[in-house]
């Protein structure tokens, strides 16, 4: 196998997949926090898994995934598609990633034919253009900044005023090459995109408490609402309603630059002090 240096690639290439069998592929991934494969790349490689085995013309509109176990970076992962239903409007598909024979992580994702309706959304959050933005300090691994761009609203460090909602912060971000003009390869990139800083949206309040954290993602759900581009600019703006019993909830919308909600997401993580 020829070795290829990960921090060089961009995020189609961390995205791609090995067709081995019908409805079985095989991927790569890198590491992401703490010292295990990075689930954002998982979940995304899983949905690109199941649209591999859906018509073109049915696009995602949600996806729900848990984390099981972590995944190694040094062993393939292979991604096993149920193509559990292919009904007149609406495709279902479950995904099971399996790493030395064990499940690491599960994906269930519908897909939908396109349909005109009439439209109400939430308003866009305030927040400076890109160019004006920061780039930071940013605790994301080389790999994930050589394929994904950041540029910060709010502190990293910090976050955002306490609102009543709990922990907040907003940022920038898209994918730093140009993706191909498909939609999946759109979902399937802002799916590895909203792992980033998501969880870290909760810890915010409880970054200096003693003793050595853990942060592992749990489950993970991504709603697609309107059509956009993943390697165009991006709000990401995330709040944290809840920490308790050591686990944390946060939100997350992403807005297109003409303030069009284009996706939700919602993640459970598990955080405690060892």
């Amino acid at each position: 196998m020829t070795t290829i240096d990960p921090t060089h690639l961009g995020l189609s290439q961390l995205l791609k997949l090995e067709p081995l069998e019908l409805n079985l592929f095989r991927g790569w991934c890198h590491q992401g926090s703490p010292q295990r494969a990075f689930g954002g790349q998982v979940a995304a490689q899983a949905l690109t898994a199941a649209g591999s085995t859906v018509p073109s013309e049915r696009h995602v509109h949600s996806l729900h995934g848990y984390f099981i176990r972590g995944g190694r970076t040094d062993t393939p992962i292979i991604y096993e598609v149920e193509r559990t239903r292919d009904g007149g409007s609406f495709t279902t598909r479950r995904v099971v990633a399996i790493q030395n024979g064990e499940s690491i992580f599960s994906l269930s994702a519908s897909f939908q034919l396109e349909a005109d309706s009439s439209e109400h959304q939430a308003r866009m959050p305030e927040a400076p253009p890109p160019d004006e933005a920061s780039a930071g300090e940013q605790d994301e691994s080389p790999i994930m900044l050589s394929a994904i761009e950041v540029r910060f609203v709010s502190d990293p460090g910090t976050g955002l005023p306490d609102n009543g909602r709990g922990p907040r912060q907003r940022m920038w971000v898209r994918a730093k090459e140009a993706l191909p003009d498909t939609p999946l390869a759109h979902v399937c990139a802002l799916t590895y995109i909203s792992d980033i800083r998501l969880a870290g949206t909760a810890w915010l309040p409880h970054r200096d408490e003693p003793g050595i954290p853990q942060i592992t993602s749990l489950d993970h759900a991504v709603w697609f609402h309107r059509s956009f581009r993943a390697d165009e600019w991006l709000l990401f703006d995330m709040e944290s309603p809840s920490y308790a019993g050591t686990r944390g909830l946060t939100h997350g919308e992403f807005y297109t630059t003409d303030g069009r909600l284009a996706a939700s997401v919602t993640q459970e993580v598990l955080m405690r002090r060892r």
